[in-house]
């Protein structure tokens, strides 16, 4: 198991087991996981132009969603007359981070610090840790979000992969609830009728029993994410015609920090923890 520069010009690193094994990461662009290749396959979706272009948003890997997931229904910053309002998923996956490597017990740390530019949105102290272990056909996170202020922190959290896929017809998606929000317009709408559109682009939030599952039977493999309470929110999206899916674990909806439902508050000088993991299994 090895971690060194892959990339100069673009910063980007890989952590590999082997050469049929790793996932690489680009700590000045969010810390966002840009590649993962299990057993010789590319599970991640990349848009590698648009990722060069660094006026742009990334399209593709697993982007980090901090301080809130989605946007905010508000005009002015929820903090006050003097920070500038958050913007759609927060600052995080807009920032350079800082990484550390544990070769003894194979983990990737990427972590993310309260500074100047985080307090013109967001008026806290905080740590944001993602650990991140390199299984054989499995990744695992381990999240903490240290509160170092001495007052409460809101705060929202997710994690935005994108999923390479043969096409959308060739899909199968496995433990739905019943009923979903379409996010497009916030009504509340039957999860199959919906998942019926994905190919025309679909933005859907859904409370799950902690695991999300699905099929690509071109692919014949099997994505199952597990994200526990409080992180057991999942967004699907789609954007055509672009050959991904988006399969997104929250821990709370768009709008969370304004109307307070599913807010996570941090009491001072305390932290919160959130755990998952993506497996992939073959269907041959």
């Amino acid at each position: 198991m090895k971690l060194e520069l892959s990339n100069k010009d673009q910063g980007i690193f890989v952590f590999q087991l082997d050469k049929k094994n790793y996932i690489k990461f680009c700590p000045e662009r969010g810390g966002v996981i840009t590649n993962w290749v299990s057993d010789g396959n590319e599970i991640l979706y990349l848009d590698e132009q648009r990722f060069m272009d660094k006026t742009k948003s990334i399209r593709g890997g697993i982007p980090v969603l901090f301080p809130i997931c989605g946007n905010l229904n508000t005009s002015s910053s929820v903090f006050g007359d003097g920070y500038l309002q958050l913007p759609q998923h927060g600052f995080a996956r807009n920032l350079q981070w800082h990484y550390s490597f544990n070769e003894d017990e194979k983990i990737l740390c990427l972590f993310l610090n309260a500074s100047k530019k985080t307090k013109k949105y967001y008026p806290f102290d905080f740590e944001l840790r993602i650990e991140v272990t390199l299984k054989i056909n499995c990744l695992e996170f381990v999240i903490k979000i240290n509160n170092k202020t001495g007052f409460a922190m809101p705060v929202n959290f997710g994690l935005h992969p994108y999923f390479n896929i043969s096409d959308f017809q060739n899909l199968v998606f496995i433990e739905n609830p019943l009923n979903c929000q379409n996010q497009k317009n916030n009504i509340i709408s039957n999860t199959l009728d919906e998942l019926n559109n994905i190919n025309l682009g679909v933005d859907l939030l859904m409370y799950t029993s902690g695991r999300s599952i699905f099929l690509d039977k071109i692919f014949k493999r099997q994505i199952t994410l597990n994200h526990q309470y409080p992180f057991d929110l999942r967004v699907i999206w789609s954007d055509p015609p672009r050959k991904m899916i988006c399969l997104e674990p929250w821990t709370s909806p768009r709008n969370s920090l304004v109307d307070g439902f599913r807010n996570i508050i941090i009491p001072p000088n305390d932290s919160q923890k959130f755990d998952a993991s993506i497996q992939v299994k073959s269907l041959n």
